[in-house]
């Protein structure tokens, strides 16, 4: 049997080319001392572009963005400082089923082997509490050394791939450059564990048993689908189906909305007037990928919790409170598409149910006017990226822009997410529009991020929704409360103050400035517009000056019934 063959790599060239493999070629983070020598082999490499972002927690932020859009995101922090600063972040995407690969640079094994006090350290000489904290927000973690670097570093980042949850490794900054010798021709392993045969059998006959004598059945869709990548299983079942079928907030995107059997979003009492009218004669839900969490659920108000419910996740299906553990939604779902019944059973719903159409009462750009007005300018196969808080919840049920991606921290919830999000997601796809939609508040925690988009001669387009305060606490408590309010700034200016115009920047093929404009009234917006859409290549900013008060129905209706 002939022997494997090996080649000679440095341990931080093997890191980066795992990376590569699984089509990364952005790494977002900020340098420090611990992983410089990283670094450098990394602006070495022309196949990857180093995201250079204003501090770790937007880095993480970034990663995460780039992860929805391409499968699975990295960054790079130092040990302590670095780390900590972007455990926010870690931790939303652990919450939400986001894979990203954490890359510690920690200090050198001669440190660590005899405890100094060196700086970033607590001044104990404990060179592992950081590493304790990550592991709680890591589906696995390890600390490279040259005999463990080669196996581990596989290990964890398959683990991350297949799991869809975050990874840290901590590499010394003195072996990035130790060589280990890595098998030729050895892909990392990525397919997940199969489904036990005997009770994927079973659960496959008990659920085309309950389908077969379901008189109304409907299918919801929620982010597990887009989480493991089954938008097209999911489309092709229900097509075949003819089921009725919603989407949780979470899944939107992961339905084809042109489908005739699509009906919108299914929120609880957030949904649109009439969409829980028809679910009102459901025997037969069907859930794929749920996530039960407040904000997927309009508070946990669904109605259908006494309705007979399949379930079907990443790792075990659920037949009316039956578990059935480790059957999987990816082998399950194709199966059940395949077993259907030929006929397809007739519903006859009426005409799809619509947000309220624009009121003209006034001038004002209100969420009602933006939510339906902004479809007019969406551009197809886009990536739209809105933030915790108004935005958010009106991107629950704003018109469907075509073939989108939405790109929006429901069950994390941490205001700033989207601005740094949005950058990721522009760098995942250079070749897609991308429309960011923040409120002034959360703006101010992450801004910095602008500069980044320049710098990368990105191009989104930028709504700031400027309602003088957080609204949304104001709703829940303390309207006139001034802990609501916060500094006002010069919005419509934020290109040119991040260095959009200055010359030595232009110099460096920087992202071209297009409008930067505060935008008062509908038909400024609409002017504004036109222009945006006849400047694409071009990052556009756009302030709109909103009513203090104004929010979108499905915050009044959250903010009444769960405060």
């Amino acid at each position: 049997m002939p022997s494997t063959l090996l080649n000679s790599v440095s341990i931080g060239q093997h890191i980066l080319n795992r990376l590569k493999e699984l089509g990364i070629d952005t790494i977002f983070g900020v340098p420090s001392d611990f992983n410089m020598p990283l670094l450098d082999i990394l602006e070495d490499d022309e196949s990857l572009t180093w995201g250079n972002n204003a501090n770790e927690l937007n880095a993480s932020y970034a990663a995460d963005g780039y992860a929805r859009v391409r499968g699975v995101g990295a960054l790079i922090t130092a040990f302590g400082v670095g780390e900590l600063s972007a455990m926010n972040g870690i931790a939303g995407s652990y919450a939400e089923r986001i894979p990203i690969i954490h890359i510690v640079g920690t200090p050198r094994t001669s440190y660590r082997n005899t405890n100094a006090i060196i700086h970033h350290t607590l001044g104990n000489g404990d060179y592992n509490v950081f590493y304790k904290m990550a592991s709680m927000i890591s589906c696995a973690s390890t600390n490279i050394t040259v005999s463990n670097a080669v196996s581990e570093i596989d290990r964890v980042i398959s683990t991350a791939v297949i799991s869809k949850r975050p990874v840290y490794i901590g590499i010394p900054c003195d072996l990035v450059h130790a060589l280990v010798q890595v098998p030729i021709q050895s892909p990392l392993c990525l397919v997940p564990a199969k489904s036990p045969t005997k009770p994927l059998s079973v659960a496959y006959n008990l659920i085309i048993r309950e389908i077969r004598s379901a008189k109304h059945p409907v299918i919801l869709a929620d982010a597990g689908v887009i989480r493991l990548h089954l938008e097209s299983e999911t489309n092709a079942f229900i097509e075949r189906s003819g089921f009725p079928t919603y989407v949780a907030p979470m899944g939107r995107g992961g339905v084809n909305a042109g489908l005739v059997n699509y009906r919108g979003v299914y929120c609880g009492i957030l949904s649109l007037d009439g969409i829980q009218q028809e679910l009102e004669h459901t025997d037969l839900l069907i859930e794929l990928g749920p996530v039960k969490s407040d904000g997927n659920t309009g508070n946990f108000t669904s109605a259908l919790d006494g309705v007979k419910t399949i379930s079907l996740y990443s790792s075990s299906t659920v037949i009316d409170y039956a578990d059935y553990t480790g059957v999987c939604m990816h082998e399950l779902l194709p199966m059940l598409t395949e077993g259907l019944p030929t006929v397809k059973k007739t519903f006859d719903l009426g005409p799809l149910i619509k947000p309220a159409a624009i009121n003209h009462d006034s001038e004002d750009i209100t969420c009602n006017y933006l939510w339906n007005k902004v479809e007019d300018y969406i551009k197809p196969n886009s990536i739209v990226v809105t933030e915790t808080g108004s935005s958010g919840f009106a991107a629950f049920n704003a018109p469907h822009f075509k073939e989108a991606t939405y790109i929006n921290q429901i069950l994390w919830a941490s205001i700033g997410y989207s601005v740094p999000a949005a950058l990721g997601a522009s760098m995942a796809a250079r070749n897609r529009q991308v429309y960011l939609f923040v409120g002034d508040g959360s703006f101010q925690l992450t801004a910095q991020e602008i500069s980044v988009f320049i710098r990368q001669g990105l191009t989104p387009v930028i709504f700031l929704l400027n309602n003088d305060g957080y609204v949304t606490e104001k709703l829940i408590n303390g309207p006139h409360r001034d802990y609501n309010n916060f500094q006002m700034w010069e919005y419509s200016r934020a290109l040119t103050f991040f260095g959009g115009s200055l010359a030595t920047n232009k110099a460096k093929n920087p992202a071209e400035i297009g409008l930067q404009v505060q935008v008062k009234t509908r038909k400024a917006f609409e002017s504004a517009m036109e222009t945006v859409n006849q400047e694409p290549g071009k990052i556009h900013f756009l302030e709109l000056v909103m009513p203090q008060f104004d929010a979108p129905r499905e915050l009044f209706i959250l903010t009444k019934s769960a405060y």
